[in-house]
């Protein structure tokens, strides 16, 4: 058994999370999204590194290529640790709510899809489709800006040709040689493996098991050298800069942005997000989600979902529990110490109680504002209003 979310419950979390996203203000969200592409281009700059060995790359192209794939990985932590906006998992987030609302075509004798469909139907495609345009650009004037002032002007890769030469070889194999499908089918790999990794880090609650949880698939990629969309905003532009012979602006949008941006969306959106909402989301009628760290309510055993105790809603074995303030009610004993979900203690909330949740958390909560659908805001907004003309 581990402390972890169950696949159920973190599609389910993915989803609110979506939603609670896509009402930042933009400024927020370009800022946010600009500062993905420098995180993330601090790994790419690392791979390129990396990969400026001669020797091997004529003897052992597997390994270093390997070597690479274990370090890149730390771009896509920074990412996720600090809450930077990246397009390729806003596809993943905007594809399970996209798909949500396909469902609302259906009869009603799909009952149960309805309900499920109505669950996540938390935003409308106009908020879906700026938070894609937005969070793109912002990734591109980003990784620009590292690509141009950081890498460009700050002559990191002029200390030996071996550096040019590598930066241009990648691109080269990014652009040149392949051709456009072969560019697109490899996108959709890429971010198979990236949604999935952020879709396991969320699955995760601690800061390690997010962390571990990122690596490998992200390593993977990288490894089999697919291709995402924010990381070619790295490796293309820097060859230009470079003045890679046959690599231009015209062929990089042609055979980099648009096949792999087509390919991301796909592999996030389908394989991650409609996958998953299919599997763990379609015919139930809602997901409860415990964000106390610690609870018993959290525990996973198999693919079962929450931990049940001889038939019993484990829920029933905790004091702990939403306080009417928004934040968490935690057990804490005689002795000062925390019995969070075990009901072996008292209970403290409100005001002196310890919260074990922030600000985001807390909307994401059970009962939150993101746990309820965008028809249902919208109707509690609509009755706020018109309570407000009657006084």
């Amino acid at each position: 058994m581990t402390d972890a979310f169950t696949p159920q419950q973190t599609i389910e979390l993915i989803s609110r999370t979506g939603a609670k996203k896509a009402h930042m203000r933009l400024d927020k969200l370009f800022i946010n999204s600009c500062l993905s592409g420098p995180l993330l281009g601090f790994g790419c700059a690392v791979l390129v590194s990396v990969n400026a060995s001669p020797w091997y790359q004529d003897n052992a192209p597997g390994l270093i290529r390997m070597l690479g794939a274990m370090i890149f990985p730390i771009g896509l932590v920074m990412i996720v640790i600090s809450g930077a906006d990246l397009v390729t998992t806003n596809f993943m987030v905007s594809g399970l709510l996209h798909d949500s609302l396909l469902m609302l075509g259906m009869s009603q004798t799909c009952k149960d899809f309805m309900t499920t469909a109505f669950l996540t139907r938390r935003v409308n495609w106009k908020q879906v489709l700026i938070s894609w345009v937005v969070s793109w650009l912002g990734n591109l004037a980003g990784m620009l800006f590292f690509v141009c002032i950081i890498c460009g002007y700050g002559g990191v890769f002029e200390e030996a040709p071996a550096y040019t030469q590598a930066a241009i070889r990648i691109a080269t194999q990014k652009v040149v040689n392949p051709q456009w499908h072969q560019i697109f089918l490899r996108a959709i790999g890429a971010n198979w493996l990236v949604c999935f990794a952020v879709f396991a880090s969320i699955q995760g609650r601690d800061l390690t098991s997010k962390i571990i949880a990122i690596w490998w698939p992200t390593a993977t990629f990288v490894a089999l050298a697919l291709d995402h969309v924010v990381a070619n905003m790295f490796f293309v532009p820097m060859a230009i800069w470079l003045d890679a012979p046959g690599i231009s602006v015209g062929l990089y949008i042609w055979k980099s942005v648009i096949p792999v941006t087509l390919g991301n969306m796909l592999g996030g959106g389908l394989f991650i997000a409609t996958a998953y909402w299919y599997l763990y989301l379609t015919g139930e009628a809602g997901v409860r989600i415990d964000l106390n760290i610690g609870s018993i309510n959290s525990v996973t055993e198999g693919g079962a979902g929450p931990l049940k105790i001889e038939g019993r809603d484990p829920r029933e074995f905790a004091d702990g529990g939403v306080n009417g303030n928004g934040g968490v009610n935690v057990n804490v004993n005689d002795n000062g110490g925390s019995n969070a979900g075990l009901g072996m203690s008292k209970s403290m909330s409100g005001g002196g109680g310890v919260n074990q949740m922030g600000g985001w958390l807390t909307d994401l909560r059970d009962g939150g504002p993101y746990s309820k659908t965008w028809m249902e805001r919208e109707f509690e907004r609509r009755r706020r209003d018109s309570g407000e003309e009657k006084v």
